[in-house]
C-alpha cells in the first residue's frame, strides 16, 4: 500500500480516490472547492489540505485529475503547487485530459526536480470511474510507469504504456475522435429510423449484434429516443477536447474533416442550452426525439 495525495475530487477524481482509499492506499486529497473535500472524507476518511503542496507533500504518488492545461499548471507550479511539496523520486499521474505539449512540459519540469511525471488520461466516464473499470492511457518513462501501475489498477480495468510524455494524451485524442464520429453515426441512424416509420428500439437491438455494435450504441440509444440527456459527459468537455485533439492536427498535418464537423454540431448543441447536455444530445439538433 502507497502514501497518495489526490488532486481535483470532480466527477472523475471523487470515485477514484475513493478506490485508491477503498483499496487500503493511504490516500491525501486536495480540491479547490471545499464542499467536495468534506464529502469526500465523510465517505472514505483519508486527510484533508489546503494546498496541492501540502497534500503532495509525503506522497509517493500525486494524482491529479482537473480541467485543462491552465488548471494543471494552477495546480502543480508555484510554492503552493504539488511539485513544490515532492520528494525527489515520487511520481505525478496527471489524469486530466489535457493537450500533449502541457504534458512533456510538466514532464521536462518535473525532470529537473528529479520526480516522475505520467500523462495518465482515462476513458470510461463517470459510470467507469464509479466502478472502477476506467481504461487508462499512458505516456512517460517506462520505469515510472512500471511502478505506478499497482496504484492506477485501482480504478482501472486496462492501463496501457503509449510511449514517452505526451503519449498518452495523444491517445486519448485518438478515443475522442471516435467517440465523436460514433455518436454522430448514432444520432443519424435513429433519426433515420424514425422518419422512415420504423420501430427504432427493435432496430438498434437488431443491429447491436452486427457489424454496428458499439458501446455507444449500446448504452445510449434509449436515452437518445426518450430526449435524456441529463447525465454523463457533458459537451462542454467534448468541445473542450475536440479543441485540443484540432489543435494537435493542426500541428501534426493530420485530417479530420468528420471531428471538425462534429465539433460545429456540438457547437449548435450548446447554443440550444446544451452545453451541460451528455454528448449523445447530437440528436437533439436533428429532430426532438419522441
Amino acid at each position: 500500500m502507497a502514501e497518495v495525495a489526490f488532486i481535483g475530487l470532480g466527477v472523475m477524481g471523487f470515485n477514484m480516490a475513493g478506490h485508491l482509499a477503498c483499496e487500503g492506499h493511504s490516500v491525501r486529497v486536495y480540491n479547490r472547492t471545499p464542499g467536495r473535500i468534506s464529502l469526500w472524507c465523510d465517505e472514505f476518511g483519508g486527510d484533508a489540505f489546503a494546498t496541492p503542496r501540502e497534500a503532495a507533500e509525503g506522497a509517493e504518488f500525486v494524482m491529479v485529475c482537473v480541467g485543462n492545461d491552465a488548471d494543471l499548471r494552477a495546480v502543480l507550479l508555484g510554492e503552493d503547487g504539488a511539485f513544490a511539496g515532492m520528494a525527489p523520486g515520487s511520481i505525478l499521474v496527471d489524469h486530466t485530459t489535457a493537450s500533449a505539449d502541457v504534458a512533456r512540459e510538466m514532464a521536462t519540469l518535473a525532470a529537473e526536480r528529479e520526480l516522475g511525471f505520467l500523462d495518465a488520461p482515462v476513458s470510461g466516464g463517470q459510470a467507469g470511474a464509479e466502478a472502477g473499470m476506467l481504461s487508462v492511457m499512458v505516456g512517460g518513462e517506462r520505469v515510472f510507469y512500471d511502478r505506478a501501475v499497482p496504484v492506477i489498477d485501482s480504478y482501472a480495468k486496462m492501463i496501457r504504456h503509449m510511449g514517452p510524455a505526451g503519449s498518452g494524451q495523444l491517445t486519448k485524442m485518438v478515443n475522442q475522435i471516435c467517440v465523436g464520429g460514433l455518436l454522430q453515426g448514432l444520432a443519424e441512424a435513429l433519426h433515420f429510423a424514425q422518419c422512415a416509420g420504423l420501430n427504432a428500439q427493435g432496430a438498434m437491438e437488431v443491429i447491436s449484434k452486427g457489424a454496428a455494435q458499439s458501446w455507444q450504441l449500446e448504452h445510449r440509444h434509449q436515452t437518445m429516443l426518450e430526449g435524456n440527456f441529463d447525465f454523463g459527459f457533458a459537451v462542454d468537455w467534448m468541445r473542450k477536447d475536440l479543441s485540443i485533439v484540432l489543435d494537435e492536427a493542426a500541428r501534426n498535418g493530420a485530417q479530420l474533416p468528420v471531428t471538425a464537423l462534429v465539433d460545429q454540431f456540438y457547437a449548435e448543441v450548446q447554443a440550444m442550452g446544451g452545453g451541460r447536455w451528455d454528448t449523445s444530445s447530437l440528436i437533439a439538433r436533428l429532430k426532438k426525439p419522441a
